[in-house]
């Protein structure tokens, strides 16, 4: 299986951190924080690793350069300017393959399990029809209104009681970006919600550790729980 991390944001709440480095180089704990996926999913047995860039990617290529030091080896999908997630991901298509592949934001921290997903790719190679599989998390203290709802059957839907977070966390099936222009910004959302309105989707839920780092105090909380308990 494949992955790739979503690292072409400009991290506008970060700043001024993020004016001369790019978001997922901050350090945690002595590495980079795009460095905990990359030890995790090595781990993981998931060696061939996708990275988009756009603000500062220069910066991300010179750092990682081909993924030895962390032992995956790693294919950049420039962006230029950032295309937003499917658009991302639409044009990193070509290097992702046509069997399932993960995608993982660049900006979180968390202990979730990649292995997991292995038989989930499977299960989606066997039924063609199922186009993606998100795992959410308990609603954090900046998000208390959630995203998505999880049955007991493990379906998802975008409307509904007790909703949860989407991790930012999914394996996707690369049908889900049948026309999104790869040279186009386009929204992961729409994509989503379509096809769990028709019944395409399926979720888990993560109940581990797991961190938006998406401001200077979460930052900061990433680097305490990094100290204490690496991963």
């Amino acid at each position: 299986m494949r992955a790739m991390i979503l690292a072409a944001g400009r991290g506008e709440r970060m700043r001024p951190l993020t004016d001369a480095c790019p978001k997922p180089l901050l350090d945690v704990a002595g590495t980079p924080l795009i460095g905990w996926h990359l030890k995790r999913l090595a781990a993981a047995g998931i060696r061939d690793v996708v990275i988009n860039h756009a603000w500062l990617g220069h910066m991300l290529e010179e750092r990682l350069r081909g993924g030895a030091d962390y032992g995956v080896e790693i294919a950049w999908s420039a962006e230029g300017t950032a295309l937003e997630t499917a658009g991302g991901i639409a044009r990193a298509l070509g290097l992702l393959g046509r069997e399932p592949f993960l995608v993982v934001n660049g900006d979180i921290f968390c202990d979730y399990d990649f292995t997991r997903l292995f038989g989930v790719a499977a299960a989606m190679v066997a039924d063609p029809g199922r186009l993606a599989h998100l795992v959410l998390v308990p609603n954090p203290e900046h998000h208390p209104v959630g995203d998505f709802v999880l049955s007991a059957d493990g379906k998802v839907a975008a409307e509904g009681e007790g909703k949860l977070t989407f991790s930012g966390i999914g394996l996707y099936h690369p049908d889900l970006f049948l026309g999104i222009d790869p040279n186009r910004p386009s929204k992961l959302a729409p994509l989503l919600k379509a096809a769990m309105a028709q019944g395409r989707a399926s979720a888990e839920r993560h109940d581990g550790l797991w961190l938006d780092v998406g401001t200077i105090e979460r930052l900061d909380a990433a680097r305490c729980r990094a100290a204490e308990t690496p991963l």
